[in-house]
């Protein structure tokens, strides 16, 4: 039987979707941090987990001491140390490449209290009741026992200690919010309000 021109793509673009949709499940069985090398995403604008509603959520105060875990090439932490200078902001990443990149661009703009740390979020090398407050955005997904990811903030926030999670698609790793506030309040947190939707979110959350 003959195939026309036109059918050749309807197969193709089947095909296409079907690779795509397998590459999302993978994604979703193993999750994993984005690599160092496909770091140029990480700049790409972010409709629902923008910067400012960050800072809305987060209500940094000049002085304290916050956390971010899984802070990339310094998205949020270049603009995050500045709203808590003279404070101090620690920066916790898997992947030391992307430490050095983002204290590179730290430097370039005279930021100097950031403090980074590679390590697991799931084993935080933090004293207890150590930070006022801490975030991560589009991270959450990517741990492997994002139970125990929660507990470990939850030990290091003094308590009421602020904690934000921000999550959106297309991100194949995002944690749905009901999953989410589940999760958070199994290990010791008390949820305070969210913005966004079902398509991305910034949610709030208090230790203790």
């Amino acid at each position: 039987m003959k195939i026309r021109g036109r059918q050749l793509a309807y197969l193709a673009a089947l095909m296409g979707g079907a690779v795509a949709l397998v590459g999302v499940i993978r994604a979703r069985c193993a999750p994993s941090a984005c690599p160092y090398s496909q770091r140029v995403v990480l700049e790409l604008p972010r409709p629902f987990l923008g910067r400012e509603r960050l800072r809305r959520m987060l209500e940094p105060l000049p002085g304290e001491r916050v956390l971010e875990v899984g802070p990339g090439s310094g998205y949020y932490a270049l603009h995050a140390a500045q709203w808590v200078a003279p404070g101090e902001l620690h920066a916790l990443d898997l992947q030391q490449e992307m430490l050095d990149l983002m204290m590179r661009r730290a430097r370039e703009r005279d930021i100097t209290n950031i403090y980074p740390q590679r390590g697991d979020a799931r084993e935080l090398p933090y004293a207890d009741a150590s930070f006022d407050a801490a975030y991560l955005v589009a991270t959450l997904g990517e741990v492997e026992g994002q139970d125990a990811a929660l507990r470990e903030l939850r030990r290091v926030l003094k308590a009421g200690g602020r904690l934000v999670v921000g999550e959106s698609l297309p991100d194949p790793h995002m944690v749905p919010f009901g999953l989410l506030r589940s999760r958070a309040e199994a290990a010791g947190f008390r949820f305070q309000r969210r913005e966004g939707s079902s398509l991305g979110y910034l949610a709030l959350f208090r230790a203790g």
